[in-house]
């Protein structure tokens, strides 16, 4: 099976679009757009989201105690391409507020998770990072912003 055939076919899973927030050693907000979020357990309450272990900010996400998972509404497209570009990942001011373990929380997100690190795990390719929920807000409106096959999409 070649890679490409592969991802193709994992495209064909509908998913929400989330932007991953925490802070570098030097207190510097930063993001990243992932769409491999998921629910973990209740009880306790945890989730998980996958890390590429080339990703230029590794080392930054891998080493944090506490992140954020920012669930993106359907009007957050151009945070979502913002934060999936190589080369800054910065979170720009306007976009967050400190969250409760200081991590950033992206502005208008129907959902975000504030996360202590539970456990990491290998996985391939990827840092699979778990995370217990400590803190969760939320929208009570909004649509998701959705990824299938390459392209975002909305319910309708």
């Amino acid at each position: 099976m070649e890679g490409r055939e592969l991802r193709n076919a994992l495209g064909r899973f509908a998913t929400g679009v989330c932007i991953i927030t925490t802070t570098t050693e030097e207190r510097v907000p930063i993001g990243m757009t992932a769409n491999s979020f998921a629910a973990v357990s209740l009880e306790p309450p945890l989730v998980l989201w996958s890390l590429q272990n080339n990703s230029e900010v590794y080392r930054d996400y891998a080493a944090a105690r506490y992140f954020n998972i920012n669930v993106l509404s359907s009007e957050q497209q151009a945070l979502s391409n913002q934060y999936a570009r190589k080369g800054d990942h910065a979170v720009a001011s306007e976009h967050y507020r400190p969250g409760k373990y200081g991590a950033p929380v992206i502005r208008n997100a129907l959902v975000t998770f504030e996360c202590e690190l539970d456990a990491t795990h290998a996985g391939g390719d990827h840092l699979i990072i778990v995370g217990r929920v400590l803190n969760m807000t939320h929208r009570p409106t909004g649509k998701p912003l959705l990824f299938y096959g390459g392209a975002y999409g909305e319910i309708h």
